[in-house]
């Protein structure tokens, strides 16, 4: 890999501005909007997100997928026993990141999270397709396997078990966060890397927004 060519890779940033006039009084209307934006404006996954943890004083990072956002926070689900899961039985905060490169937008957000009640989980895991249903009974999430035949040979027995199944019941090891966020910035491209910059931080019942140096 030669570094001269990746450090000549430059994009021009100049598709929009974001003016303390723009931002709403909410970051959640706000985020709703680029969400939107997003949506109609080319991005394949605008619900794909970076979620970090740390656990042992190690960062963790990986793309999950955004599935539900409301003032209350922002929902995922995952299997409880898997990397992500156990980090954050460990330490309970963390932090999410939107890149939407056509549009020039990033959204970061951090704060604490805890588990969906018992019935939020059983509503988004029997809106899912049967074969996921299914899949979230075969894989043990992050563990070892000794080859891809060994995944198969487990689904298999699962859709032999389910399959005089009507509704495939919820494991117990597989459910929903809920990310509270105490910040969230929004962010920009300008040109000559003066971004734009804007960061909620929850106060209260309240929000202060602040501009950012970029």
């Amino acid at each position: 890999m030669n570094n001269k060519d990746i450090s000549n890779l430059r994009i021009h940033y100049d598709k929009s501005a974001l003016s303390e006039e723009q931002a709403t009084l909410s970051p959640f209307t706000l985020f709703e909007l680029w969400f939107n934006e997003a949506k109609e404006g080319g991005i394949r996954e605008p619900n794909a997100m970076v979620l970090s943890t740390v656990s042992d004083n190690k960062p963790h990072a990986r793309v999950v997928l955004l599935k539900g956002a409301s003032e209350a926070g922002f929902e995922f689900f995952t299997n409880y026993n898997s990397n992500k899961g156990k980090q954050l039985s460990q330490n309970p905060f963390a932090s999410l990141t939107f890149f939407y490169d056509l549009l020039e937008k990033q959204v970061r957000i951090e704060g604490q999270v805890q588990k969906l009640n018992h019935e939020a989980s059983d509503a988004y895991f029997h809106s899912r397709p049967r074969g996921s249903q299914i899949g979230a009974w075969v894989s043990d999430q992050s563990q070892t396997i000794p080859s891809a035949a060994f995944l198969n040979e487990k689904l298999e027995a699962y859709e032999k078990k389910f399959e005089s199944q009507e509704i495939i019941p919820r494991p117990p090891h597989w459910g929903g966060f809920l990310l509270v966020p105490d910040s969230i910035e929004f962010w920009q491209g300008r040109p000559n890397r003066l971004h734009d910059r804007l960061l909620y931080t929850r106060s209260g019942q309240n929000w202060i927004l602040e501009r950012l140096s970029p």
